[in-house]
């Protein structure tokens, strides 16, 4: 049995340009061409397809689906690797949904509060669940930052996991003390704070001016890390995009 690729894209979500797509980069291409152009595609392709979307699901690009296919022998096999993946990603996302949880009661509680103050929240790890590989993802444009990161932290143990993230939280909460004390984002204290951010992510590779400054705009752009460090304080992710845009203005290139 074949479908017609206006079938497929009904049955799948997919629009049929992607599908077009797939096929002219040699990542899924139909069973066979009609007479009339049309591409037509059986269970094969199928269930290539949905291995291709759940690929897509886990954050795979398009080239590295290609590499994970073309590596395969078995599908059943493949599957349970599928599989594997999902349930991985499955326990992932239920730790990053009690961080999320743990937040949104905090920030309720704050508001109850009423208070004009500036208040400094420190949970114990707002990070738990997001690695720095999937904090960088973030990062439209610098596949090289990104991948730097992944590379990195691909062999880490959970130990060693952990302490980065208690520590990316430790950095938040003193870049907020700083911002509760009145110091502006130039001040020696607050640049001396981002510097030693700075050295932590040079562990991983040394971020261009162009690319530290996108960290520092996603800060506030990306509604994750904003939730995250308004969570800490209120202001504190426009404090700490400006304190980076600072810190790149003096001392890189």
């Amino acid at each position: 049995m074949a479908w017609p690729i206006a079938e497929v894209a009904r049955m799948s979500g997919v629009t049929a340009r992607t599908l077009r797509h797939y096929d002219e980069i040699g990542l899924l291409p139909p069973a066979w061409i009609g007479t009339n152009g049309h591409r037509y595609y059986e269970e094969r392709q199928l269930l290539r397809l949905q291995q291709v979307l759940v690929l897509r699901a886990l954050g795979l690009g398009l080239p590295e689906i290609g590499r994970v296919l073309a590596a395969q022998v078995d599908e059943v096999e493949a599957l349970r690797d599928h599989h594997g993946r999902l349930l991985a990603e499955r326990d992932r996302l239920d730790v990053l949904a009690g961080t999320v949880a743990r937040t949104i009661t905090e920030l309720e509680q704050s508001r109850k509060d009423g208070t004009d103050m500036i208040s400094i929240s420190r949970p114990e790890n707002l990070f738990e669940g997001i690695g720095p590989a999937r904090c960088m993802k973030v990062l439209h444009g610098f596949p090289e930052l990104v991948g730097a990161a992944e590379r990195h932290t691909s062999a880490w143990s959970e130990a060693e996991i952990a302490a980065d993230e208690r520590e990316r939280t430790a950095q938040m909460i003193r870049l907020a003390e700083l911002l509760a004390a009145g110091l502006p984002a130039d001040a020696d204290e607050v640049q001396a704070e981002i510097d030693t951010q700075y050295r932590t992510l040079a562990r991983i590779r040394a971020a261009t001016a162009e690319e530290y400054r996108a960290i520092g705009r996603t800060c506030v752009e990306n509604e994750h890390w904003y939730a995250a460090y308004e969570s800490i304080a209120p202001g504190l992710a426009a404090y700490q995009r400006a304190a980076i845009e600072a810190y790149a203005a003096a001392r890189l290139r």
